[in-house]
């Protein structure tokens, strides 16, 4: 039988808490940061994209779980929750998911494997995550967003940390090359993601904790306070909570935006 989060203990108060968080995202917003002053906290689980790719031996590959020849589709992803449950909590008492909007229906229907005959998506992630919290991380300026990708796409560095050092880098470094079609694509793709996770909410009676690049950017820990408080949590851990990754936006980056606005007034 497939397991879940259905069954944790409830809060102190006697009222049902939170069992799970999802940071539902799109790329370039912001998430590998908040995620990192998360799992730093040591109270609100360890929140990575452990569905990242489209893809079961993908899985098995990330969460280093061996491929079964011979193996059902359900117990291989029985074995897969049950990892990424262990993982995701972190030694805590809730489990965190960041979930990119373009992962989301691959898992969805993987779910609907391990939880066969429930009518709803949510009857689906409440059955593998228990009482979940909704997190919505946008960036408002989609420029920003979509230059951000590109840049990221084209040097092949993802993350740096604080200290400036590289965190995430995907490819060998190449010098970026601006391209004002490819902005623009991923403008319209990034927004087109948003809207798909709003349609979500809505079409589920769901009122997720919206935040944004811009605000957490600008006050890191205020965020994550708001966060914590929302979880029941203490949110008083993010005053000692420092952020772990420094932006990469630099005078490059500015000078595409300022031309890429120049070009489209036209």
């Amino acid at each position: 039988m497939a397991r879940g989060l259905l069954h944790r203990p409830k809060h102190k108060s006697g009222m049902p808490g939170y069992q799970s968080y999802i940071i539902c995202t799109t790329p370039r917003s912001g998430s590998t940061l908040l995620c990192r002053m998360l799992s730093d906290t040591g109270v609100a689980g360890h929140p990575k994209s452990w569905f990242h790719k489209a893809d079961i031996a993908d899985w098995l590959c990330y969460l280093d779980l061996p491929q079964v020849g011979g193996e059902s589709e359900t117990t291989t992803l029985d074995s897969i929750m049950t990892t990424v449950l262990t993982r995701g909590c972190g030694g805590t008492d809730l489990f965190a998911l960041r979930l990119q909007r373009k992962s989301f229906d691959f898992l969805n229907r993987k779910l609907d494997v391990l939880y066969p005959g429930l009518p709803t998506d949510m009857d689906r992630f409440q059955a593998a995550f228990g009482r979940t919290l909704f997190i919505h991380l946008t960036r408002s300026d989609k420029v920003d967003q979509a230059i951000s990708y590109v840049m990221a796409s084209q040097t092949g560095l993802w993350h740096r940390n604080s200290d400036g050092s590289e965190l995430e880098r995907l490819s060998d470094p190449q010098p970026p090359v601006y391209d004002a079609a490819l902005i623009q694509r991923w403008m319209d793709e990034m927004h087109r993601l948003d809207t798909e996770w709003q349609s979500w909410f809505e079409a589920h009676g769901i009122t997720p904790l919206s935040l944004t690049y811009e605000d957490l950017s600008r006050d890191p820990r205020s965020t994550l306070a708001k966060i914590l408080k929302t979880l029941g949590l203490n949110e008083t851990i993010a005053q000692t909570t420092t952020p772990a990754t420094a932006k990469l936006a630099d005078a490059t980056s500015l000078e595409w935006k300022e031309r890429f606005l120049e070009e489209t007034v036209r």
